[in-house]
């Protein structure tokens, strides 16, 4: 069951749903649109990397600053990450669900790889892992609408949300790299 636009107020109103900025506007029947941040990571072009060992840690992109009112070109086969402009909070009674929109995906673009669970207890700006799949660059606007979260009531509140959770990317910066080396950290 998703939240209507109704309970997503009520669940505001109760500190369960935190979206800053928050734009009246943007909140649909069922999900509210995310908005492009300005900063992106872009994959280095490194000769000398000839792998990625998830078990080590390592850093790949390099952090790319567009400014508001700024641009990005994604070329075909391109894979960047990007971010949520909103600094998103849930708490321990809803999760959400991210999704791009059917509009930038009819012309190729891939707004989550496989990231599409917001946990409860999240706190930070969304990452996200954007790929063009269409034979033509695609240029995007910082600010633009690019994603919807839709929100999902847990069955009981959860225990292991936010501090009390595993989450490697709490209270993220925009966007933020792959940290699963931290997977292979006890």
């Amino acid at each position: 069951m998703f939240l209507s636009d109704k309970d997503v107020r009520v669940y505001m109103d109760e500190g369960q749903i935190k979206i800053d900025p928050f734009e009246p506007k943007f909140l649909g029947s069922m999900a509210y649109d995310l908005r492009l941040h300005k900063n992106f990571r872009l994959f280095k072009n490194t000769k000398d990397v000839t792998h990625i060992d998830v078990k080590h840690k390592f850093e790949v992109t390099e952090l790319s600053d567009e400014g508001f009112g700024g641009s990005i070109v994604i070329h075909p086969g391109e894979f960047i990450l990007g971010a949520t402009h909103e600094n998103i909070e849930l708490g321990n009674k809803v999760a959400g669900l991210l999704e791009g929109r059917s509009s930038l995906a009819r012309i190729g673009l891939i707004v989550h790889a496989t990231a599409g669970f917001v946990n409860p207890g999240c706190k930070g700006h969304i990452t996200f892992e954007m790929s063009n799949i269409s034979n033509l660059p695609v240029k995007l606007y910082v600010g633009m609408r690019i994603a919807q979260l839709a929100f999902v009531p847990m069955s009981s509140p959860v225990d292991l949300g936010g501090k009390n959770g595993k989450s490697k990317y709490l209270g993220q910066k925009p966007p933020t790299s792959s940290r699963i080396w931290k997977d292979f950290e006890d």
